[in-house]
């Protein structure tokens, strides 16, 4: 019995070893692929997929057959980062905030390689966007991820900067308003950190405009952003008062001095 329960427990482990591998890549991927980032049989590997499969936790692309994680992993892994304390935390004004800006407004962390939303609250207008819960938002044009670029550790955000830097590269206009490049990031980071909040304007997805702030922990280093989404520029300007209830609010949740004060260029 106990070389049984061995067993399983070691089919388990090989299990899940899919799971994480799948977890740790950009996208969906063919079962050859998977087989061999696992370095397991492609036969075997499959009946572990086909069992995910049924449980939700992996999907498989109808047309080109791929794999990807499925619904179920996402719930699973939005479940993890909502018992974060921090996450509660700021969540809990989150409404008030939707209420006080008239703005949408949504919570992100650092999962998955990207800024992740894992809460959302919509305004008193009713923003047309497809960001919702699970969305995984861009680190170089998206408000919510320049907030990442600014204040994260550079080691976690360094996939997804030399990613989308490269792309930025061949073609400038992914990168209107900085230069593409290391040094350029940097200035832009430094800008940010200078400024206490990130925005973006209609270039970047048409028609809507967002503004973000960190919630800092004690080391400077973001656990969260909280970001305003709507339609109007004028309130993602720096005198604009929905900006100022932004940065008040996560002034108020975080542990490191006030952002945008100028000790925070010191990183």
């Amino acid at each position: 019995m106990a070389d049984e329960a061995s067993q399983g427990l070691k089919s388990l482990d090989t299990a899940l070893g899919v799971l994480d591998f799948l977890s740790r890549q950009d996208g969906a991927m063919t079962l050859s692929d998977i087989a061999r980032g696992c370095g397991m049989p492609l036969s075997k590997t499959h009946r572990y997929l086909a069992s995910f499969v049924l449980a939700g936790l992996v999907k498989q692309e109808g047309r080109s057959g791929r794999y990807d994680l499925g619904a179920a992993a996402m719930r699973i892994g939005l479940a993890a980062l909502a018992r974060h304390d921090f996450v509660n935390t700021a969540a809990d004004g989150l409404s008030d905030l939707a209420a006080e800006t008239g703005m949408t407004v949504l919570l992100a962390v650092w999962a998955n390689e990207g800024a992740t939303v894992v809460r959302w609250q919509r305004g008193l207008s009713p923003t047309v966007t497809s960001i919702g819960l699970g969305t995984t938002l861009p680190l170089l044009t998206s408000a919510t991820g320049r907030i990442f670029l600014a204040y994260a550790p550079r080691p976690a955000t360094q996939k997804a900067r030399e990613t989308e830097l490269r792309r930025a590269v061949r073609n400038p206009a992914f990168l209107p308003d900085a230069v593409p490049s290391n040094k350029g990031l940097e200035a832009l980071a430094a800008s940010i950190r200078k400024a206490g909040y990130a925005s973006v304007d209609g270039r970047f997805i048409p028609g809507l405009v967002a503004a973000a702030a960190p919630i800092l922990d004690w080391q400077e280093e973001v656990q969260a952003a909280v970001t305003l989404v709507g339609v109007d520029p004028a309130a993602v300007r720096p005198d604009a008062a929905q900006v100022a209830c932004l940065r008040r609010y996560c002034q108020k949740l975080s542990l490191a001095s006030p952002v945008g004060t100028g000790r925070a260029d010191a990183n």
